[in-house]
């Protein structure tokens, strides 16, 4: 059998003033928390129109709109005493246990916590965030930092059920909001009481909430008034005397809100009479001291609030410590303060507070400036650097928005002045951010030093003709033809047409004569006459001691065999690709070009229209590599799908594994091309995956899942022979230094000297630390075998020599760049 509930105006009106007083004091500013009345809500129909009425106009209140009630932002204070802290220690105060727990609760519920030691050694805690946060972590501030004490309170057993509610959730909220465990008797179970676990103030709380759940249920007669908070101590009396004379005189039970709770009801259930008599009798208190008591609002704007309230709520605690009595409300994003409690105080509290605002209005002021996200990195540099010289050279507080909250709108607070000259920096390095634009030379590792010149000079006429321009020359161990420029747009393309003339004049001799010119003049003494470019004749004349002529000569025939086996070939492939090709800073194309050993790949320069690329180099490279770029060409144009991932540095190695073991088996299961940075990229934690969709998101996966193994850190630790331990902490613990290079940073930890203990810890990512584990057991053998050496026979001796010498030469290998995985 099925039922309705019919909601009438009289009992939405009921409803309603409930809703009302249920609300929590601070919680949704004033117009967010605004409650629709009964015909708000529901709207008559619209009667049927006449003809002559026009069916686009209105009929009723159904086309108006509600006003949405949007989530807020709350802060709640709350007071532990020191007889009823758990951790008394003060010496470590924000340092020790109290602190521990709190970090904990903050990333376990997201609302933020702050503590701070009151006059009287109690512990004052600010909590803010959503309401949902708050609540969680104040019930676990006050399980962890508050000593706990139990309580029982007896209802009638058939009410029970209310109190647990529909699935547990009554009894879940009230747990929630009072901080306690409630423990309810089974249905089996002839027992009334509740037993309530918890802080006195919780206890308090639950059994409030518990008697008025009752109290509802009873057939007996209910009332209930919404009087302000701050009248309710009034009523109650001194330790709740008066309300206890009041419920003896009338016959009635009062049950009025402990004062942590943010509740206006005061509830009274009994006989008619006896309710309606204490009714009267608690109104009439109420009403004389309405007189005395005043709520009053204090204008300051919204980004004022956090400095009134002061580091960890100082400023509001020492008002609070005077005034205890006064009620001081903040909410955010509202530009007011609610101040409520007795007149005198209210008004001392209310002067204190305009005190503290004015002060600010003259020492700070805030700017806000819209900047483009992808810059707020830049904005922020290396570790917070340019961002924290900001903030200390100007005295302001500027905040930059997470990349999660996709906002450009950047905060600064603080001095005037120091706001205004930040603001103008900040605005300044965008800009120049904006013009800014990098752009890669392709230039033969050996004119690099031609372009540079002795001891820098001749590069350093560029740079004086080019002074915005930064030019960067590559390490010459990378083996790379990239030569980077950066700077202001117009500067950079200049600086490129004249070193673009400088790399013609040196290209235009003979491969032949380049070579001669570069080395063999200066390392063998000699005079070398090359053929004008316009003789035909082939004659190189050589003077100089015999002995440097023929080694020259010598030299000149060597490079001219080798001059012999090269090959030069082109490819066409459309210009638009060529970026692409090129990869960032050159990473693609030097991919190929260290893959097919002495090769060189030439673009032509950007803009130039022009789809010829060069390739030059040993016959069976050439074709090597041009394969691997029209293969590469192709796979850019039917899908050219690139994702980037991040990982420190550290890590690359263990990706890439011995031999590129480990990044190899990624790519054959993926067929995603996986590019490392190089050691003089800015940004060393980039890894670039690029390929088909399908596969790149693969290999990511992959990756992602390696990084996430080698960020679990553990711990563990081995048995190493006393007489071992020397050979891994001498020489500055070298030894140990190669090991965490070659093993994803894993910390190794020998005992002190002079201990007889055997064990060695090792703390880092799992697979990282079972790999290092294996190379000191080789270690370790490799110097048990050597002690070994001195009873064996020369034959043995010459097998361990020779092993030994392997295992060093793998070593070497391991311990070298590895670049293969590039490709």
């Amino acid at each position: 059998m099925s039922s309705v509930a019919v909601l009438t105006p009289e009992s939405f009106a009921e409803h309603r003033s409930g809703l009302k007083d249920q609300d929590l004091t601070g919680c949704v500013p004033e117009d967010e928390a605004y409650i629709p009345t009964y015909l708000e809500a529901f709207p008559p129909l619209p009667e049927k129109g006449t003809p002559g009425e026009k069916s686009g106009e209105p009929a009723s209140a159904w086309g108006s709109k509600i006003r949405p009630i949007k989530a807020s932002v709350i802060t709640q204070v709350f007071h532990v005493p020191l007889e009823e802290r758990r951790y008394k220690d003060n010496s470590q105060f924000g340092e020790g246990e109290e602190a521990k727990v709190c970090l904990d609760i903050m990333q376990r519920t997201g609302a933020h916590i702050e503590l701070s030691l009151a006059k009287d050694q109690g512990l004052s805690i600010m909590v803010t965030g959503k309401l949902d946060s708050v609540m969680k972590a104040r019930k676990e501030i006050v399980a962890r930092l508050q000593t706990q004490a139990s309580a029982t309170v007896a209802i009638p057993k058939e009410h029970h059920r209310f109190v647990i509610g529909k699935n547990g959730e009554k009894l879940q909220e009230l747990e929630l909001k009072t901080a306690t465990k409630i423990a309810i008797p089974r249905p089996e179970d002839p027992s009334t009481s509740i037993r309530i676990t918890g802080t006195k103030e919780g206890i308090e709380k639950a059994r409030h909430e518990i008697l008025l759940i009752s109290a509802e249920q009873d057939k007996r007669a209910v009332e209930r008034l919404s009087l302000e908070k701050a009248f309710h101590p009034f009523i109650a009396g001194a330790h709740n005397r008066l309300v206890q004379e009041l419920s003896q005189e009338t016959g009635a039970r009062i049950s009025i809100p402990p004062p942590s709770l943010p509740k206006d009801e005061i509830v009274i259930t009994g006989e008619k009479e006896a309710v309606a008599l204490a009714v009267n009798r608690i109104r009439a208190i109420y009403e004389d001291k309405a007189k005395s008591v005043m709520v009053v609002e204090v204008s300051a704007p919204a980004w004022l609030h956090r400095f009134i309230i002061g580091k960890k709520g100082q400023n509001i605690g020492r008002i609070t410590q005077q005034l205890p009595r006064v009620h001081i409300e903040f909410t955010d994003g509202e530009e007011r303060i609610s101040l409520e409690g007795p007149t005198e105080e209210v008004e001392q509290a209310q002067i204190q507070i305009q005190e503290i605002i004015k002060d600010l209005l003259v020492r700070m002021d805030y700017s806000e400036v819209i900047i483009d996200q992808r810059f707020h990195r830049h904005l922020i540099g290396k570790n917070g650097a340019n961002i924290n010289r900001i903030k200390e050279q100007y005295k302001v507080s500027v905040r930059i928005p997470q990349d999660s909250e996709r906002s450009n709108l950047i905060r600064i607070e603080g001095d005037p002045k120091g706001v205004q000259l930040a603001r103008r920096e900040l605005i300044e390095m965008v800009q120049r951010m904006e013009n800014e634009r990098t752009k890669d030379l392709i230039v033969e590792q050996k004119f690099h030093r031609t372009i540079i010149g002795q001891k820098g000079e001749k590069i350093k006429e560029v740079r004086d003709k080019f002074p915005e321009v930064i030019i960067n020359f590559p390490d010459p161990s990378q083996k790379s033809d990239i030569v980077q420029l950066r700077g202001p747009k117009n500067e950079v393309e200049k600086c490129a047409k004249f070193l673009q003339k400088i790399i013609a004049e040196l290209v235009r001799p003979t491969s032949l004569e380049r070579a001669v010119t570069q080395k063999i003049r200066e390392e063998t003494n000699t005079k070398i006459d090359l053929p004008t470019e316009n003789s035909n004749s082939e004659m190189i004349v050589i003077t100089g001691k015999k002995v440097n002529c023929e080694a020259a000569r010598d030299r000149i025939l060597a490079i001219q065999r080798e001059l012999a086996n090269l090959k030069e070939t082109e490819v066409t492939i459309p210009a638009k690709l060529h970026n692409s090709l090129i990869g960032s800073k050159g990473c693609l194309v030097r991919s190929i070009m260290e893959d097919c050993g002495g090769v060189h790949i030439h673009f032509p320069s950007e803009g130039s229209g022009s789809d010829k690329v060069t390739i030059r180099g040993p016959v069976g490279e050439v074709e090597k590599a041009k394969k691997q770029l029209l293969q590469l060409a192709e796979e850019k144009q039917v899908n050219n799908f690139t994702a980037e991932l991040q990982a420190k540095p550290e890590y690359h190695k263990f990706l890439i594994g011995r031999g590129g073991a480990n990044i190899r088996r990624v790519r054959d299961r993926t067929g995603a091309r996986i590019i490392f940075p190089s050691p003089d990229d800015t940004e060393q934690e980039l890894i670039t995956i690029v390929g088909k969709e399908e596969a790149v998101r693969q290999a990511q996966r992959e990756l992602e899942t390696l990084v996430k193994n080698l960020d679990d850190v553990v711990e563990d630790s081995m048995e190493v022979d006393v007489r071992h331990h020397r050979h891994f902490v001498c020489r500055r613990g070298q030894v140990l230094r190669e090991l965490a290079e070659e093993y994803g940073g894993v910390a190794v930890s020998f005992p002190r000297t002079g201990a007889s203990s055997q064990k060695v810890t090792l703390k880092g990512a799992k697979d990282c630390v079972e790999a290092a584990k294996k190379r000191i057991q080789e270690i370790i053998e490799d110097l048990v075998s050597t002690v070994a050496l001195k009873d064996k026979s020369p034959q043995q001796i010459t097998q361990s020599k020779t092993i030994s010498k392997i295992r060093t030469i793998k070593k070497q290998i391991h311990t070298e760049p590895n670049t293969e995985p590039v490709s």
